[in-house]
């Protein structure tokens, strides 16, 4: 009688010094939009940066960065990424793009994953993004089966619904072992043009609150700003204004701090398995 084939463990990327993974536990906290202005945040601080858009059912990164382009197959099969604003992205997007719906099960998503994880051209890379779909369902889990995740990053807005879904998000990445560097508060407040002000659409701190309640890092927070919103409509998110944009600054932040953290967990995780 055959016995079962056991299950590949996850295998490093070659060439790619971090995979950080950009999760939350609902759809509509800004998730891919703080993805995006992320990668080109560290592609303009100098690193080597990749983003693939996971949300399999939802792939907005094509619009926000502008790129609709199919990825060119090598002879090998290999795929070559898209390159947008100095990152290479690879997204379902670009094979299916306008409003036709992907109608698939679980297999075929885990299939799709570990082809944009392994079949891809990524070459040298100092962090791969990787924006994930809302909730906590198929793609975490074929992603930490196929390779070995640095660290999560949870996004949330400051409303009380937004984090009990946030708490969930930290909790899964907990489940799977998957290191949480930190949690951004988006939609934080809303200045007003007129007055100045600021406005607690959604509350205020609540992300905050919670990172200290899980002893994890808060990484910042993001305003709700018509801009940002136009940037991500128009394929030119406000990262590409620079770090003294005020509507970009707080991305840079963060992705200065995410830089810091996904290259300190690489190195420790490198020599736990030396020691082991």
């Amino acid at each position: 009688m055959a016995h079962a084939q056991a299950p590949q463990p996850p295998a490093a990327l070659p060439g790619v010094k971090s995979i950080v993974a950009i999760g939350s536990g609902k759809g509509g906290v800004g998730k891919t939009t703080l993805a995006v202005n992320l990668a080109i945040a560290l592609a303009r601080l100098g690193y080597r940066v990749g983003l693939i858009d996971a949300d399999i059912y939802g792939p907005n990164v094509p619009l926000m960065l502008g790129t609709t382009r199919q990825p060119t197959i090598r002879p090998n099969n290999q795929i070559e990424p898209n390159v947008a604003h100095g990152v290479k992205v690879i997204s379902v997007g670009f094979i299916s793009p306008g409003d036709k719906p992907l109608v698939m099960r679980g297999p075929m998503l885990h299939q799709i994953i570990r082809q944009f994880l392994q079949q891809v051209e990524w070459g040298e890379l100092d962090i791969l993004l990787i924006d994930l779909p809302p909730g906590t369902g198929d793609v975490v889990i074929s992603l930490v089966q196929t390779v070995p995740l640095t660290g999560a990053i949870v996004v949330s807005t400051p409303s009380d619904v937004s984090l009990q879904d946030a708490r969930k998000a930290l909790e899964m990445f907990h489940q799977v072992n998957v290191e949480v560097l930190g949690i951004v508060e988006n939609m934080s407040h809303f200045t007003c043009p007129h007055c100045h002000q600021e406005i607690d659409i959604f509350s205020k701190g609540g992300a905050e609150r919670t990172a200290k309640q899980f002893n994890i890092p808060f990484l910042g927070s993001v305003e709700l700003s018509p801009e940002i919103r136009q940037g991500g409509d128009t394929g030119l998110p406000v990262a590409l204004a620079g770090p003294a944009s005020p509507h970009a600054a707080e991305f840079y932040s963060i992705a200065r701090q995410l830089a810091h953290r996904a290259q300190a967990q690489a190195e420790k995780t490198e020599n736990i398995f030396e020691i082991t």
